[in-house]
């Protein structure tokens, strides 16, 4: 209950039905109503419950059993459903309670912990040869990010030579510190992870705030925040079209999730409409109830695939035909004309679609060439980036890149065309690839879970 109501927005309720096997939870259970001190297990703090999710409702649930039992029922679905999508049983879940809950109660030793990790920075850096200053430090997300002035100028050569070794020196993975420029003179910025349980959490509430701001942008895409902590945010409409890749465990479901939702949070139904094709059948189906699917379904076997490209391949040129007819050169021009909604393609897991079929690289690629103008954007993720997956032909006409952790460099030069993003910190760690920019993006993603995703699907549909 205490997972759910850290969630602003309150459970829907289709957490009143039962999903497959389930039973409904004891109330006596739960409350320990009727309980007294002088009893072996739970004391009775039904009184405190019923407080607290009237304070969170704003409605006196001391007047009505029914609508306290309906409330407290929703809350722990939804925080078991929260659960089940954050923790894995592989982990220990004593720790990941601590974390989780608790991570507000922590005290403050982040002063103490920023000077003894300066004083072995120095050492470190000595060590291979680079005398420096620490001029500033920021605490990002994940990251601490060190502006190291250098008052000599070669000592930038010895830094980028010896970043392999400093991370050894400080017990870091190999690839793990990354040195970028600074808009100071003879300052560069060091980012250096910390552990895990030092992370701060990139709450799913910041893409509803972002989403309730306004956009000059024509399909806003929320994808995170920065290594510093700002909204990361992107034009689909401008990208055209993006190749979103990463191993298992990167994260890359999630940040597919937060892409879609961010869209749907954003737009109408009458701007926007979605082409989803899914071969396994198992992430984009939370999405088959949307309005007005291209298709009217999510496409799962390679035949319904081919028919959904085929029929997007016919609707581009369409209207294309039809903009010659008006007089216009794009669909922005064309809606002022005509009300013509934007499509976005969503393909979860393009290396299985390939592997099945070959030949459905043909509409992909006329689309990635020749689709932009039409108002139809490609979305394209898979967890295995090779050359055969994502062709030459292909990568050429996607020219906005998300990349997670994967496992090889190799990978990471076929997703952005150089190295980096084999040394991801995996959860939603991701580089990202502009075109407007000649350095990916490092962003971390929010854990966007079933509520976040059912809201979003509640705010498009009305």
């Amino acid at each position: 209950m205490a997972k759910s109501l850290k969630i602003e927005t309150p459970p829907e309720s289709g957490l009143d039905t039962i999903e497959k096997k389930g039973r409904d939870y004891d109330f006596r259970e739960v409350t320990g109503v009727g309980k007294s001190e002088n009893d072996k297990g739970l004391h009775d703090f039904d009184d405190a419950i019923r407080a607290l999710l009237s304070v969170y409702h704003q409605e006196d649930l001391f007047a009505s059993d029914q609508r306290y039992k309906l409330f407290l029922q929703r809350h722990i679905r939804r925080g078991l459903r929260e659960i089940r999508t954050s923790w894995s049983s592989g982990h220990n879940f004593i720790n990941w309670l601590r974390e989780e809950l608790f991570q507000d109660l922590k005290p403050d030793n982040s002063q103490l912990a920023a000077a003894t990790e300066t004083d072995l920075l120095l050492n470190a850096l000595v060590e291979i040869g680079v005398h420096s200053e620490v001029r500033d430090i920021k605490q990002g997300i994940r990251l601490d990010r060190y502006a190291l002035y250098l008052a000599n100028i070669n000592h930038l050569d010895n830094l980028k030579k010896g970043l392999a070794k400093l991370s050894f020196r400080l017990g870091l993975p190999e690839n793990a510190i990354t040195l970028s420029g600074s808009k100071e003179a003879g300052v560069a910025n060091l980012d250096i992870p910390r552990s895990p349980e030092h992370w701060k959490i990139v709450s799913p509430a910041r893409m509803n705030e972002w989403a309730d701001l306004p956009h000059k942008e024509k399909l806003p895409v929320w994808l995170g925040q920065t290594v510093l902590g700002e909204n990361f945010s992107m034009d689909l409409a401008e990208a055209p079209h993006v190749l979103l890749a990463g191993a298992t465990g990167s994260g890359k479901t999630v940040c597919l999730h937060s892409l879609i939702c961010s869209l749907l949070r954003t737009q109408s139904r009458e701007k926007l409409q979605f082409a989803l094709i899914d071969p396994k059948g198992t992430e984009l189906n939370v999405y088959a109830k949307l309005p007005d699917l291209f298709g009217g379904f999510v496409a799962k076997s390679t035949l319904e695939a081919a028919n959904m490209l085929d029929e997007l391949v016919e609707t581009m040129e369409a209207r294309n035909r039809l903009f010659v007819e008006m007089g216009v050169r794009d669909i922005d021009e064309a809606s002022k004309k005509s009300a013509l909604p934007r499509i976005v393609v969503v393909v979860e897991e393009l290396a299985d679609l390939l592997m099945q079929s070959r030949e459905l690289e043909t509409p992909l690629v006329r689309l990635a060439q020749k689709a932009r103008s039409t108002g139809i954007h490609l979305v394209l993720a898979t967890q295995r980036p090779d050359a055969v997956t994502f062709s030459g032909l292909l990568r050429s006409n996607i020219p906005v890149r998300i990349a997670l952790r994967v496992q090889k460099h190799t990978e990471s030069s076929i997703i952005l065309d150089q190295k980096g993003a084999e040394a991801l910190l995996g959860r939603g760690d991701m580089l990202i690839k502009l075109t407007d920019q000649p350095e990916p993006v490092r962003v971390h993603g929010a854990r966007v879970g079933d509520s976040e995703i059912a809201l979003a699907i509640q705010k498009f549909c009305r």
